[in-house]
């Protein structure tokens, strides 16, 4: 049976899946497109400490008058098919160090039979194929790792807190309107100049163009459910393609409003003029009593949803006119009932709140609660979380700007009014959506995230020590991990290659023999503190280079996805490689046990739930004095535990600094 991404849990049943790919970014570079495709512990940033120190207005850094966003794109490499041999190669070095001599010397044997065999019929086969694409990869991807998955919508997608509250924006009770309409205002602006392209094209270190056409998916865009494989449906135009929505979906108390934040020439209300009509909205919604519940079916296992949206769409023609306006709108708003806490709780609202206010299809979404605290969510399949960081660092300097205080206009003109979008649903629908809403409850206690921070050091250190950050914040969990187990775990973590046509990410698999060497030294007393130290140089160059080679698309695991998925097509048995224990246990499949990714240097973290069974997810953000990890674990795995495994990296991050300090390192030595 052709099933690629599996794993089983008798607690849990269900299988799970790679599902994040936040790429390395510093603040500059979220602003000016300077990515990280290469470690260079050079990079400057503009966090929190030297913000006030900012020159310019954000519009100055991001926007340009010479270059549009998108005039890049169409001349972008073409996704390049990988060498069969480079792929193997690097498929055999995480896997040796993962299993047994004896089974190593299996999968050798495995491999060296796949090489000269199936192997390379399906790479010959494969890469006819993709002869004829500018992204091979694009619609395979798509489909395997998000649309044919039938996972209910909370585990597949990316959520966290809006870092608004860390500075300008603490929670103030009855604060909850007026900080949405300014929050919104800003979400428009953004989506406005990418309207208009006037965003400046990202470009990486080395001055190549980076592809924007994520930026196209960030709004105006939404799943739709079907019975074996969803679609993605994207109705963003710039002025230039033509016409664009521009209604935003409002969800109160369980009722879906549509109201639209522009006036007859286009231009966006004013944000007295919005918060003017989310309180209709709040009112209204409060008057009517809790909604019909319909939310709740985009929290479903897929095939249910579609069969009821296909029932609800035959019931009645408003229906499918409802259902139309959320697809198309901009974005969605949940205006949500009580109070949040700290991040800790931001990041399990965002991902696992309360199921009556989120449509769950919708690319991006932004709730607030009555005191003002914000959290966003986001469908993975459209774009990488790095996309929706974007937009709120945007929100979040021009909040920083203002002081989070409206200086504009505060008279009201005459405005349309917002739309009630009442379904029309019969006895049946109503059984689903109370389904949905049981099936919901169990849901929101299947894992428990927490946001970690450690505050003795960030960036700034390491720039000092000419150490990259990220490959410092890999080892820690590295350690992490082996202390807490005693051995290591297959590791991923998530590459971007935006330089290529519609290219999205490669997996960088950080489990190396270089690391483990190192993590037993760190745990065995008997070795010499000089000796580990040497260690862990050895251990930061591997990873460096692994990582370039997975920037320049030189990994393993989307190469093998291709060579699955073509052995699939051609009617093939599934080859042998892919049911040798020994690809399940280096990661294979979607079965890596540390699923992590680098957040970026903004003020922005966030995640998604763990990739499958006693899996540790960690997503993380560098910051000049800091680092901060939001750690996800199922709660039916007794192996594993959120705060144990956030103690261990501050632990690991203690005994680096340590290790660092006794040794430093010269400019020489350079990393």
């Amino acid at each position: 049976m052709f099933k690629y991404f599996t794993s089983s849990s008798s607690r849990l049943h269900f299988s799970y899946i790679r599902r994040i790919g936040f790429t390395k970014t510093t603040l500059t570079a979220e602003l000016t497109g300077n990515k990280l495709n290469k470690p260079n512990t050079n990079t400057e940033s503009e966090t929190d400490s030297n913000n006030n120190k900012m020159s310019k207005t954000v519009e100055d850094v991001i926007l340009s008058k010479t270059e549009s966003t998108f005039q890049y794109d169409k001349d972008l490499l073409t996704l390049p098919v990988p060498d069969l041999s480079n792929t193997l190669k690097k498929y055999l070095a995480s896997v040796k160090v993962l299993v047994t001599e004896e089974e190593y010397k299996k999968t050798e044997l495995i491999v060296s039979q796949f090489a000269n065999g199936e192997g390379k019929y399906l790479h010959e086969k494969f890469r006819a194929k993709a002869a004829n694409k500018r992204n091979w990869l694009e619609e395979w991807w798509e489909d395997a790792a998000y649309l044919e998955l039938r996972l209910p919508r909370p585990l597949m997608n990316m959520g966290g807190p809006a870092p608004y509250s860390e500075d300008v924006w603490p929670p103030v009770a009855g604060s909850q309107i007026p900080r949405a309409a300014m929050c919104m205002y800003y979400i428009l602006k953004y989506w406005e100049f990418t309207r208009k392209e006037k965003h400046k094209p990202m470009k990486d270190s080395k001055g190549r163009p980076l592809c924007m056409y994520q930026f196209k998916r960030i709004f105006n865009t939404c799943a739709v459910p079907g019975v074996q494989k969803d679609k993605l449906i994207q109705y963003f135009k710039t002025e230039s393609e033509g016409f664009c929505p521009t209604n935003v979906i409002v969800i109160s108390n369980g009722h879906i409003f549509s109201i639209t934040p522009f006036d007859d020439k286009g231009e966006i209300l004013t944000v007295p003029e919005i918060q003017f009509l989310l309180q209709q909205v709040r009112t209204r919604s409060k008057l009517l009593g809790l909604g019909q519940g319909l939310t709740y079916l985009t929290a479903e296992e897929r095939t249910k949803w579609a069969k009821a949206r296909n029932r609800l769409v035959a019931l009645h023609h408003q229906n499918y006119v409802n259902l139309t306006k959320i697809q198309t709108s901009i974005i969605a708003f949940w205006l949500e009932d009580g109070d949040a806490g700290d991040v800790s709780d931001l990041a399990n609202r965002a991902i696992l709140g309360h199921g009556e206010n989120r449509w769950l299809d919708k690319s991006l979404s932004c709730g607030v609660y009555e005191n003002g605290l914000f959290v966003s969510n986001a469908d993975h399949t459209p774009a990488e979380g790095i996309m929706m960081t974007y937009v709120t660092s945007y929100v979040h300097l021009k909040l920083r700007e203002c002081g989070g205080q409206w200086q504009g206009n505060q008279q009201l003109r005459k405005l349309e009014e917002p739309e009630l979008l009442q379904f029309v649903i019969d006895d049946s629908l109503k059984a689903d959506i109370e389904t949905a809403k049981q099936n919901y409850s169990v849901l929101r206690n299947i894992a428990t995230n927490e946001i970690k921070v450690y505050s003795k050091y960030g960036k700034n250190y390491c720039k000092e020590k000419s150490i990259h950050p990220d490959a410092l914040c890999q080892l820690a969990m590295q350690l992490a991990y082996y202390t807490l187990y005693r051995r290591m775990a297959p590791t991923y973590e998530t590459a971007p290659i935006k330089q290529f046509y519609h290219g999205r990410t490669e997996t960088m698999r950080t489990s190396t023999q270089e690391a483990k060497n190192w993590c037993i030294a760190m745990t065995d007393p008997s070795v010499s503190t000089s000796e580990r130290y040497r260690l862990f140089k050895v251990a930061l160059k591997k990873h460096n280079s692994d990582f370039s080679d997975a920037c320049e698309f030189k990994g393993c695991d989307r190469h093998l996805l291709a060579l699955w998925l073509t052995a699939k097509e051609e009617n093939l048995p599934v080859p042998q490689i892919y049911l040798d224990p020994s690809y399940a246990k280096s990661g294979g499949g979607g079965n890596f046990i540390l699923s992590t990714s680098c957040i970026g240097f903004s003020t922005v973290i966030g995640g998604v739930l763990p990739m499958c069974e006693n899996c540790i997810g960690t997503f993380y953000r560098i910051n000049d004095d800091r680092l901060s990890f939001f750690v996800t674990t199922w709660n039916a795995d007794k192996d594993t535990n959120t705060s144990d495994f956030a103690e261990a990296i501050c632990c690991a991050l203690d005994k680096l600094k340590v290790l660092i300090d006794e040794q430093p390192m010269t400019p020489s030595s350079r990393l």
